[in-house]
């Protein structure tokens, strides 16, 4: 599976405004970190998780899109795998996944891996 199944080739110029602010707070992000999308939206006092997931879904493959997540900590459907394999590079907190869990995937440790944004990055707008 490539990026382009979660980006598609926009020239950066061609981006909705909201889009382009969307991926620099996922660009702010730390390695090891997560933001819902929800946080993401709150980050920005504009717009609301959905409108979050579809800018990530359209364009997030240009930034680290494994670091906007659901609230509940399950990996992004289809991108499972992928995902897991950055979290583990980057030592981002995880949760064994119980044996009734479809798969057997683990969950972000929401608790641990979350990031509220301190230390606000300099330059937010």
């Amino acid at each position: 599976m490539s990026d382009e199944s979660l980006a598609r080739d926009v020239p950066p110029d061609a981006l909705p405004e909201y889009a382009e602010r969307v991926l620099e707070v996922a660009d702010l992000i730390p390695p090891g970190r997560v933001m819902t999308y929800g946080d993401v939206a709150e980050w920005l006092e504009e717009g609301g998780p959905r409108q979050v997931g579809r800018v990530m879904a359209l364009y997030g493959g240009a930034v680290p899109w494994w670091r906007v997540v659901r609230s509940d900590g399950v990996l992004l459907p289809g991108h499972e795998l992928r995902a897991l394999d950055h979290y583990r590079a980057e030592g981002t907190p995880l949760r064994a996944a119980s044996r009734a869990a479809e798969g057997h995937m683990p969950r972000l440790d929401m608790k641990r891996a979350r990031w509220d944004g301190g230390e606000r990055a300099e330059g937010h707008t």
